[in-house]
């Protein structure tokens, strides 16, 4: 049962410290010190197994207090732990001439305390064994010049043989550090043998990186001004291996014929200290990407920022679609694409850069030695681009893409903590414009922030108060030229704010339920207009509505479509419900039936942002679906003879042989137009031929009937009356 003392002037550190000690092993026990003199007279009666103290303290410092430990008879041999949040070298001199045995960086990680204390313990207790057996046999040397030679030989012989059973590096030299014994493992760590040692130089022997240190405390216990002291040194053996140990020398008075003599034990720590790099560096890095975690990031600003003359960018990048690829691949798929992102960082910063895992899909990659703001702008596009391109995984090719927040120091802040709120704000701006951008922080980003803490609840009084309304975005017959179709575009008009993107509030609406509600809100707005607007006459005009995945999933969408349809006069074949290909591999049963009984109902099924995620034609096959939509992804980049080009060639063909309808999304130029037109692409919505616009301006573009040229060569799309 182990007796630990703790002596701290802070009652916070004391009750930490006394129950980590606590934990160290069964039954141990702990006595806990405010004042060093209490602990001193409480060592006049007490003998404990380690001590931990704190250096700074008022009236005696944990130097001066453990000196006067080891002036005690209870604590001339115990380890000594002090704990000090001072980096000068000085201090811990001042401690170590005092006796101490190890240190510890405040604030203390509990990891490192217990497993160095529990290693102390360890070594004291062989140490106590060690010096035990050598006390007993010293007696014997002391009983045996009392007797016959021969028994002062046998007691030296039973000597020899009880250290050489120790398992540690034991030597004996004289008042000239000559070697007067050591071990046979000492012998063989060296690759020598015990007489070829005896009358060497122990400073020839050993190669130790503390070899000075080692010769200075040799000295101090021959002048009899220290009777024992440990450190931890590295040293070399017969084959050039380096290993770590913890040496103890301590003086032997009358040994080996001599007035003194210092005995030096040297016990093997190097697997310890092999699992105090290994806990470190798993408290410093990520698991999974083995990345420096948040800790090591905010600890790498602080030291940078601790340089006036540093000035560096902090960008915070945020995964734009890895929620849905997480859904529809599983994490363990999720996991392989933050590790292709990993790679895809590593490679595209510079050495001197650090790449970091904040959480999630986050990322943070520090520009260190920063000239330019432009240089932070060109590194963050060469971010873009590089998560741009397409992941291979399990054969597919998987579109992600990330937005980008971008902080300066020192300009911004000259915290660590500021910096990364400041990138996070920046981030979320770039979200809300329109995500796969960067954005750089500026101060009126605060004011956003505070306002995002009251989006909930806006959120609930906008669905009460009906806030929203719907903009529709025609959708262009390529082979006729007319509108066919109309998607339907959520906006919301919030008071003070002005129209605001989903992109802001969608996470949050999922996250709370509130998508439920706001989700049948579009459908039956849209399904209405889409009546009103067939009943004007204007034709079999298809309305295009988004469902949420978690809508889709956790509301009983077969029983809205059917109640939405009745209560507005809709038919049921004008109306075509967009899903994203993360809400169909959900769950595969239970979406097969959703979409086998919308099918009964004659609504229409559409594969939103198709190819972006985990593009597979099992579920093409097993789906009933009847459109697929290509992402604006592919389109935006456009160009024959292009990688896109053969993507979107590939997607209409694909569309073709299996009878589904193929629709081009964000089409904004005319050299876009002609190459989904020389592919016989079905249809188009984009730019090119209208913004989304509110329900009067649609109304009235209806009644304009207008005939869109689409002329296979670089021309502008022209609009031209119908008859």
């Amino acid at each position: 049962m182990a007796v630990i003392l703790i002596l701290d002037d802070k009652s916070t550190n004391r009750n930490i410290y006394s129950r980590l000690a606590q934990t160290i092993e069964d039954g141990a026990v702990v006595q806990a010190f405010a004042s060093p003199c209490e602990a001193i007279e409480w060592l006049n009666g007490n003998c404990p197994d380690l001590i931990v103290t704190d250096f700074r303290m008022p009236g005696m410092d944990g130097a001066e207090f453990t000196k006067h430990v080891r002036n005690t008879a209870n604590g001339v041999d115990v380890p000594i732990i002090v704990i000090t949040a001072y980096d000068d070298r000085a201090f811990r001199l001042r401690a170590l001439e005092g006796g101490a045995t190890d240190f510890l960086r405040s604030p203390v990680d509990q990891y490192e305390f217990i497993t160095r204390a529990r290693n102390l313990l360890k070594l004291q207790r062989q140490q106590q064994q060690i010096k035990g057996r050598a006390q007993a046999l010293e007696q014997q040397l002391r009983i045996s010049e009392r007797s016959q030679e021969e028994l002062v030989r046998s007691s030296r012989e039973a000597l020899a043989q009880v250290i050489d059973t120790v398992p540690a590096m034991i030597s004996a030299t004289d008042k000239d550090s000559r070697i007067v014994f050591v071990n046979a493992y000492f012998a063989e760590f060296v690759n020598s043998t015990p007489e070829a040692l005896t009358g060497k130089y122990l400073s020839d022997v050993v190669r130790s990186n503390k070899s000075e240190f080692s010769g200075q405390v040799q000295k101090s216990i021959l002048k009899n001004q220290r009777a024992s002291v440990s450190f931890e040194e590295n040293i070399t053996d017969g084959s050039g291996s380096e290993r770590a140990f913890m040496t103890t020398k301590t003086s032997m008075r009358e040994f080996a014929g001599t007035a003194t003599s210092v005995l030096t034990t040297s016990i093997d720590i190097s697997e310890r200290k092999q699992a105090e790099v290994t806990l470190r560096h798993i408290a410093l890095h990520d698991t999974l990407t083995d990345l420096p975690n948040r800790r090591m990031l905010n600890d790498w600003i602080q030291n940078e920022l601790s340089d006036e003359k540093s000035k560096f960018a902090v960008l915070l990048i945020d995964l734009d679609r890895f929620k849905a690829v997480n859904d529809a691949l599983g994490h363990a798929g999720g996991d392989r694409i933050l590790q292709q992102v990993t790679s895809r960082l590593l490679g595209t910063v510079s050495s001197t850069d650090l790449v970091a895992r904040m959480s999630g899909d986050e990322f943070v990659v520090v520009k260190a030695n920063l000239e330019a703001t432009d240089d932070v702008e060109s590194l963050a596009r060469k971010i873009i681009d590089s998560l741009s391109a397409p992941f291979l995984l399990e054969g597919n090719d998987i579109r992600i893409g990330c937005t980008i927040g971008v902080a300066l120091a020192p300009r911004d802040s000259r915290s660590a903590e500021k910096l990364l709120r400041y990138a996070d704000l920046a981030m979320y701006q770039a979200k809300a414009e329109g995500r796969n951008t960067l954005r750089f922080y500026s101060p009126e980003m605060d004011t956003i922030s505070w306002n995002n803490i009251g989006l909930e609840a806006d959120l609930r009084k906008a669905i009460a108060q009906e806030q929203f309304v719907l903009h529709y975005q025609p959708q262009i017959d390529l082979e006729t030229g007319s509108i066919v179709g109309a998607e339907a575009l959520l906006r919301w008009i919030r008071p003070e704010f002005g129209p605001t993107s989903p992109n802001v509030f969608i996470d949050v609406a999922e996250e709370t339920g509130l998508i439920n509600e706001l989700g049948a809100w579009v459908l039956g707005k849209a399904c209405t207009q889409a009546a009103a607007w067939q009943n004007l006459g204007y034709g079999p005009l298809r309305i295009a509505v988004n469902l949420s995945p978690v809508q889709f999933l956790r509301q009983d969408i077969v029983q809205l479509v059917e109640d939405t349809l009745r209560t507005t006069g809709l038919r049921p074949e004008c109306l075509e419900l967009e899903l994203t290909e993360g809400s169909l591999l959900k769950d595969v049963e239970r979406t097969k039936l959703i979409l086998q009984n919308v099918k009964k109902l004659g609504v229409r099924v559409a594969i939103d942002d198709f190819g972006v995620g985990f593009s597979s034609l099992s579920y093409l096959k097993n789906f009933a679906v009847d459109t697929l939509k290509i992402d604006r992804s592919f389109i935006s980049s456009l160009l024959a003879g292009s990688r896109d080009e053969a993507i979107v060639r590939a997607i209409i063909s694909l569309g073709k042989s299996l009878d589904l309808r193929v629709v081009a999304e964000g089409v904004e130029s005319s050299p876009q137009l002609a190459c989904l037109l020389s592919h016989y692409c079905d249809e188009a919505q984009g730019y090119l031929f209208s913004r989304p616009v509110p329900h009067d301006v649609f109304e009235a573009l209806l009644k304009e009937s207008p005939r869109y040229l689409l002329p296979k060569q670089s021309v502008p799309a022209q609009k031209v009356q119908g008859l």
